[in-house]
């Protein structure tokens, strides 16, 4: 889930994007501790992220990155963790101090931790690995202080759509072709795909802060918002979020046509969506990958279209993920957190050789090349990218072309500044007892939840 700072807003659309505390023993003491970098000189860094056992080819894929990368760089150890960001447990993690050098943590962190003093400021260091050129300063705004100080580095995004179930579209007469665009039309198509297949014409995510992460996205595409714009309280309890959950309750109740599941995380939906069990379900693209690799859907059958509207356009909810490094980390520590960095997560964009083999890589383990979605990149540099890759591209882009040209006309909306997961959490139960009680009083429910979140906002 990924979740996004909210100095974002200037990102007025997703066209300029498109394809577009470390534990003590896991970092060196350095010499230089009056700050001063030396490039050279020993050090050991902890990176996070490493792929569980139950997927052996990732693991040996990583293991191979880090040798190509330690050799590369023979001054710098590099010791791995499958420390990995999680929102219920990561704010326990920063506290004990139990984080690696450099890991991987979503967009809504940073707005928080880095007045906290839990993100360290790596402004100078980026500029001696050279970093920043590459990156779109718009992403970057994720995680800068007023002073334009930087203090992570933005290296995934994505923006949320609508998935669809071609095969479904097909078998309930409507044309896979031409995707909702409204949530009038939602309604519609999922009473058509209901009547005609018997299966459940839409989905919604609801468990694991995911069902307040989608109402978030839902009262954006209406024009709400959730949260002021100083994050010190909630705004949802209102028109926008009300039509929202009044939607999903005629749907359930009135048209049933959401299937028998209403406890969906998205794990879960994706798999169930794959299986053609969901006609429609509010997605970014990269649900493509896990359907079609992990669930077997037929690529055939997934479409993306633009996240429906009532009236508008208002725009899309966007985030992704933030590499962090420690907050302890030593100037030497943070650069070769940064090399590691680089070589990782962008020499793939800037190097044509290296974009190369790693698209034929992603073609050889069955991964996909080609996927429309949001870049943190600079728009030269992805464009340079997409013209090394293009002979390697394996995924239908055409299915994608609703979702492709919304980006034309959506803007991209930030998530909650302000304790994000925790918001999510909290409407997480407004969202289950629209779709699992008939008689759930939708004013009550947002006005309890609204109490409930402006005392977490007032701390």
């Amino acid at each position: 889930m990924t979740r996004t700072a909210r100095c974002v807003a200037a990102l007025t659309s997703a066209a300029a994007l498109l394809m577009a505390a470390s534990c003590a023993d896991s970092t060196t003491p350095a010499a230089n501790d009056a700050g001063a970098i030396d490039e050279n000189a020993p050090v050991t860094i902890t990176v996070g992220n490493k792929p569980k056992p139950d997927k052996p080819a990732d693991v040996a894929t990583f293991a191979k990155n880090v040798k190509e990368f330690t050799d590369a760089h023979p001054n710098i150890t590099v010791k791995t963790t499958e420390t990995a960001w999680d929102a219920q447990t990561f704010q326990a993690q920063v506290a004990g101090g139990s984080l690696p050098t450099v890991m991987s943590i979503s967009f809504t962190e940073p707005l928080n931790m880095i007045p906290n003093k839990q993100l360290p400021d790596i402004t100078d260091e980026l500029k001696t690995v050279d970093l920043t050129k590459v990156l779109n300063p718009e992403t970057l705004k994720l995680v800068q202080d007023d002073q334009g100080r930087i203090y992570g580095v933005p290296f995934e995004a994505f923006s949320v759509g609508l998935a669809y179930n071609r095969a479904l579209f097909t078998q309930a007469g409507l044309d896979p072709d031409k995707p909702p665009t409204n949530w009038d039309e939602v309604r519609q198509y999922a009473k058509q795909i209901t009547e005609k297949t018997g299966k459940a014409g839409y989905a919604q995510l609801t468990k694991d802060n995911t069902g307040g992460w989608m109402l978030t996205t839902m009262t954006y595409s209406m024009g709400g918002t959730v949260q002021s714009d100083d994050g010190k309280k909630s705004t949802f309890n209102d028109a926008p979020t009300k039509k929202a959950l009044q939607l999903l309750k005629d749907m359930r109740w009135t048209d049933n046509t959401m299937g028998t599941n209403f406890l969906y995380n998205q794990e879960e939906a994706r798999q169930d969506f794959a299986a053609g069990k969901i006609g429609m379900i509010m997605q970014a693209p990269d649900a493509y990958d896990m359907a079609v690799k992990n669930f077997g859907m037929k690529p055939a059958d997934f479409g993306e279209g633009a996240l429906p509207q009532d009236g508008g356009p208002f725009g899309t909810l966007t985030g992704g993920s933030i590499k962090m490094i420690n907050p302890k980390s030593t100037p030497n520590e943070i650069v070769a957190a940064l090399k590691w960095i680089k070589y990782y997560e962008f020499d793939k964009y800037t190097n044509e050789q290296v974009a190369v083999q790693r698209a034929k890589d992603s073609v050889a383990d069955k991964g996909f090349v080609g996927r429309p979605g949001v870049t943190p990149l600079s728009q030269e540099t992805y464009d340079q990218y997409n013209e090394w890759q293009k002979p390697y591209a394996n995924v239908p882009v055409e299915q994608f072309k609703g979702y492709v040209d919304s980006t034309k006309t959506l803007k991209l909306r930030p998530e909650p500044s302000n304790k994000a997961q925790e918001v999510y959490a909290l409407l997480d139960p407004v969202v289950q007892q629209v779709l699992t009680k008939k008689d759930a009083d939708i004013d009550k429910l947002l006005s309890d939840a609204a109490s409930k979140i402006d005392a977490r906002l007032a701390r």
